[in-house]
């Protein structure tokens, strides 16, 4: 079995997740056991047992999902136990290049998305909740208030058209 206490440089990561191809099926579960402290489940094929493994390396190196990925994760594991069907919630991201026009107090704003955030008057915002701030002064879901999710008519009593 592998040291947990490997140099996490990105060529030995990517010499340790090579090797489990070859690592037998013992060597994989003992694995299991060290990284997740627990062990692997009964019938759990190879295929399984070494993308879980990978996962756990990867994760413990380079960090694991984002809050928000994990609250998504168990809410639709959540829904499809209770049988409900399974919607990840709209998309309110808009494709890079995209140019997102809100009118607001008679003023026509224009914000051009980017690969990572957007621009609005020449200046780079990380979302479109902060351009939404600097426009209207409040707080606002940025998608919501250019229009990429529901909510237009709540919108209307605060000084939209």
């Amino acid at each position: 079995m592998h040291d947990q206490s490997f140099p996490k440089s990105p060529e030995t990561i990517s010499l340790r997740l090579a090797s489990l191809k070859s690592s037998s099926i013992a060597e994989l579960k003992q694995q299991w056991q060290a990284l997740y402290h627990s062990s692997p489940p009964h019938r759990i094929s190879r295929e399984l047992l070494t993308r879980a493994v990978a996962y756990r390396i990867q994760e413990q190196v380079y960090g694991g999902l984002k809050p928000s990925t994990r609250r998504l994760l168990i809410r639709l594991a959540r829904d499809a136990r209770s049988g409900r069907s399974l919607k990840p919630g709209p998309s309110s991201a808009a494709p890079a290049g995209t140019v997102l026009m809100r009118e607001w107090h008679g003023v026509t704003h224009e914000v051009r998305v980017l690969d990572r955030g957007v621009l609005y008057k020449r200046k780079r915002y990380r979302s479109l909740s902060e351009v939404a701030r600097v426009i209207s002064g409040a707080h606002w879901n940025g998608p919501q208030f250019f229009g990429l999710r529901g909510g237009r008519n709540q919108e209307a009593s605060h000084g939209s058209k």
